[in-house]
């Protein structure tokens, strides 16, 4: 099945790169191009894509209230967002993975390992660094005053689905935790599963931020 992707970037020449590179892969294919939010918004209404590759600094509408109404956009369930940062740890990625983003990269990523994200992200998968994982944790929890949400929420998780989220937050894959708990990768994936269900996650980033958000997870932790 071929993946259709949008592409989102103020800079053209960032665009045109992108749409050559996504185009040399036969799996996949550009349905459009747009220079800012608001574009965005419209052409993924327009031609309903798998991905979109989204830049957060755009003029007008930003990447981050186009990938919030994209997620909020019952008729775009499907849509992924896939965002696209200069720097690993951008000021907006931890809002961007809140907003709903299925996970991001940062713009010199080798092209092989943008084409296998792009596949990732479509196939319903997040996509998170470990290492930037980490860090945005502890960005987020050295603010002043983090929004933290009531811990209340977690309570619907047993205490090996509570436990297979913090490792989730700790920005390991299924295999990993598999390794880590002593079950198989099956096991440790049905585990991640129903905690998404019971948490009303669409993917492993949202897990990621109810992780945070809740309280699960500190800087020092995981």
């Amino acid at each position: 099945m071929t993946v259709r992707v949008l592409i989102a970037d103020d800079q053209l020449l960032v665009r045109s790169g992108f749409k050559v590179l996504v185009g040399s892969d036969p799996e996949l294919v550009v349905v459009g191009e747009a220079a800012n939010g608001t574009e965005a918004l419209a052409l993924a209404r327009e031609t309903t894509p798998d991905v979109v590759l989204m830049d957060i600094r755009m003029p007008g509408m930003d990447g981050l209230e186009a990938t919030r109404r994209i997620v909020r956009d019952d008729d775009l369930a499907g849509v992924r967002v896939l965002v696209l940062t200069t720097f690993e740890v951008d000021e907006y990625v931890f809002e961007a993975l809140r907003a709903g983003a299925s996970g991001f990269l940062v713009k010199d990523t080798d092209p092989e390992d943008l084409l296998k994200a792009i596949k990732t992200v479509a196939s319903g998968d997040a996509l998170l660094s470990p290492g930037a994982t980490r860090a945005l944790v502890a960005r987020f929890l050295s603010q002043p005053e983090p929004k933290v949400a009531a811990p209340d929420r977690l309570e619907a998780l047993t205490d090996r689905e509570r436990e297979v989220l913090s490792l989730v937050a700790a920005g390991m894959s299924n295999d990993e935790i598999a390794e880590h708990l002593f079950v198989s990768p099956l096991t440790a994936k049905t585990h991640v599963s129903r905690a998404m269900v019971k948490l009303g996650a669409r993917d492993r980033a949202q897990l990621v931020v109810i992780a945070y958000e809740s309280g699960m997870v500190r800087p020092g932790r995981g």
